[in-house]
């Protein structure tokens, strides 16, 4: 069997925005996270609001740039934490190194009203990109490529010359995605693209993701907090808790075999369409407030609220290590 192509490779990656006027590195949005996305896979990425997955995201495309880690997309180091001997970088690429990589990377952000510049028709949103990687010669082609995309995420080519406020929120939604296409990329963010959308249009949207995953040959690293919606379109799926990576398996492992207390207690929340089924349920709750990012718990990020923490879970960090082929786990009850 042939070994499969990495195509994006994160390793040890940090992300901390400081704050003015206080000491410490501030709020550690992203700690310590490692991960590979397989070309042509889509990768699922879940955890409770304000766990670093967006940030996480737009920090391997480079739109924040990383306190700390290396990034490597097929094979190419775009960013890394080495220094030499001068106390430079080595292998961190320059803004305008970057812009080959900005066509191939692209993000479909999760708000599309807020990600579409209402002073701009669909037509100049789309055709931004085309003209920044001068990728069409002449008006007349340039319009053409502008209509071809609209139609591939089904609107229409006169849409063209309309406004994103004239649009419902998954016109709009459609819109992102045909501006992200613009460039034929290789690798797209989708920061949870669908939970700004009516649930009569999320399966649209997510059956259209799932279309042109099989025509063009995209990978995705999929952001959501549905984790049924996760399941369906990913994979593999990495659970993040305060800014860490605690679990990362294949989809279905995943679901029938979750290791990580955390993830455990995630997949016992998930609604179940028979009532019967439901009712036999046992649910996990977890009690306490999620840790500041700014004051993060030492050892395990979950331990405070973990109903089987013992005193080694406060006191180290646990590694982040194959619990069986290919599913990873960030747990001391698991690797003792």
């Amino acid at each position: 069997m042939a070994e499969r192509e990495i195509l994006l490779e994160v390793e040890h990656l940090h992300k901390y925005f400081p704050i003015k006027g206080v000491r410490g590195p501030g709020i550690q949005a992203v700690q310590d996270v490692s991960f590979s996305i397989f070309r042509g896979e889509t990768l699922g990425l879940v955890g409770e609001s304000g766990c670093g997955k967006t940030t996480l995201g737009r920090t391997v495309l480079r739109l924040h740039e990383p306190t700390g880690g290396r990034i490597r997309y097929g094979g190419t180091t775009l960013f890394a934490r080495d220094l030499d001997e001068h106390g430079k970088p080595i292998g961190r690429t320059t803004a305008v190194d970057m812009l080959p990589y900005r066509r191939k990377m692209q993000i479909i952000f999760q708000d599309p009203s807020a990600s579409l510049d209402p002073r701009m028709t669909v037509g100049e949103l789309i055709g931004e990109a085309l003209d920044i990687h001068h990728l069409t010669h002449g008006r007349a082609q340039r319009t053409q490529r502008i209509q071809a995309l609209l139609e591939q995420v089904g609107l229409r080519a006169e849409h063209a010359g309309r406004y994103p406020h004239e649009f419902s929120g998954g016109q709009q939604q459609r819109v992102g995605i045909a501006r992200a296409l613009a460039v034929n990329p290789e690798f797209i963010v989708c920061d949870e693209p669908i939970s700004a959308l009516d649930v009569s249009i999320q399966s649209q949207v997510v059956n259209m993701l799932e279309d042109m995953h099989r025509e063009l040959g995209l990978t995705y690293l999929f952001i959501a907090h549905d984790l049924s919606v996760v399941h369906h379109i990913s994979n593999r799926v990495g659970v993040m808790y305060l800014g860490s990576l605690v679990e990362l398996a294949g989809s279905d492992e995943l679901s029938l075999h979750p290791l990580h207390p955390y993830t455990q207690t995630l997949l016992s929340a998930v609604p179940v369409p028979d009532p019967q089924v439901s009712r036999s349920r046992k649910r996990i709750p977890l009690h306490g407030e999620i840790p500041s990012p700014m004051h993060p718990p030492t050892g395990c990020p979950f331990h405070p609220r973990c109903p089987h923490a013992r005193p080694v879970c406060a006191q180290a960090r646990p590694a982040f290590q194959e619990a069986s082929p290919g599913h990873w786990i960030a747990c001391h009850l698991v690797q003792s």
